[in-house]
């Protein structure tokens, strides 16, 4: 597994991450004990990038990881989050980016972790009622005390992206980005290699639509968010499936899996980019972490710009766009 740099503060982690959230919600019932396993394989095979936020499960996928690593501190890089605010109601979704509560999530996010430190914080979504300079200034707050040590973003537009890194240097924004998920290289992606800032791709596997293995609306549980994405849906989700088989076509040349190219694929746009794939089991995880030795060529890049050009996918990303990049 080899190393990649986010930021210009001096982070460094592995070149592919694990995203830990469906473990705990979003994506139907997992098993906490395959979960946990998943998490130390991941570590024996080199991937020390772990990802989670107290949004997830309401605190309990931090609960998770923390159970995980320790022990294992010192071979982890762990980034979570803050901003989303749940409450029994699953369907609401507030944000806060209020400075008191700044530091009051981080001190729950350290318990709940058991750690005395995160490598990475991030601003889950931007409260647009509380100016970035505020939030970025608590979250600096949080460097000064050793509680953090590298600051990021998720989900930001590019003018709150210059306005944050002008407070404190930001090492790293996140957003989702993969085959199917190509907008941040038009604006987002440039401003972060003008500012020196890394690059995060959450769902760099389409939320699990990239690998082929879904067919059918009906191959999601009840409770799965995915059923609610427009991607998902009726048309879109026919069209897409196309979209996919051309990939699996390409795969097939390559010996490889058709999550593995995307995989691949994300990893080759840049050595500031570092995919964080979410699993709840270790065979996928394995699969995951293969793609790593996948070196796709020029020739081969070119092929699946053919296949999966930029705007090829069908439906937005969520079904109310209004309250991400901004």
């Amino acid at each position: 597994m080899e190393k990649r740099t986010l930021g210009l503060q001096g982070l460094t982690t592995s070149e592919l991450g694990l995203g830990a959230m469906g473990m705990s919600d979003f994506y139907g019932q997992a098993d906490e004990a395959e979960s946990i396993a998943t998490i130390h394989r991941a570590l024996e095979l080199g991937v020390s990038f772990l990802d989670t936020s107290d949004a997830y499960g309401r605190g309990r996928n931090e609960e998770l990881v923390g159970r995980a690593i320790a022990g294992r501190r010192d071979q982890v890089v762990l980034a979570t989050k803050f901003g989303i605010l749940r409450t029994d109601d699953p369907s609401y979704r507030g944000v806060s980016g209020k400075p008191d509560y700044v530091k009051m999530a981080c001190e729950a996010s350290l318990r709940r972790l058991g750690v005395e430190y995160i490598d990475l914080y991030y601003q889950h979504r931007v409260d647009p009622d509380v100016p970035i300079e505020e939030t970025v200034g608590a979250m600096a707050g949080l460097v000064t005390e050793g509680k953090v040590r590298y600051l990021g973003l998720s989900e930001a537009a590019p003018i709150t992206i210059r306005r944050a890194n002008a407070v404190h240097p930001i090492s790293a924004v996140q957003t989702e980005y993969s085959l199917w998920s190509r907008d941040p290289e038009e604006e987002i992606l440039p401003t972060c290699r003008e500012l020196g800032i890394g690059f995060v791709a959450y769902s760099p596997l389409g939320r699990g639509f990239l690998t082929g293995q879904i067919s059918s609306p009906d191959d999601f549980a009840q409770d799965d968010v995915r059923r609610n994405m427009p991607r998902f849906q009726g048309e879109n989700f026919t069209r897409n499936l196309k979209l996919v088989e051309r990939v699996r076509e390409i795969a097939q040349s390559k010996g490889a899996t058709p999550g593995q190219i995307a995989l691949a694929w994300v990893l080759a746009q840049g050595q500031d980019i570092v995919p964080i794939p979410g699993t709840t089991n270790r065979a996928h995880l394995e699969e995951n972490v293969a793609a790593t030795g996948i070196k796709l060529t020029r020739e081969d890049l070119a092929r699946i710009e053919v296949v999966a050009p930029k705007g090829a996918t069908m439906g937005e990303r969520y079904a109310d766009m209004s309250s991400v990049n901004r």
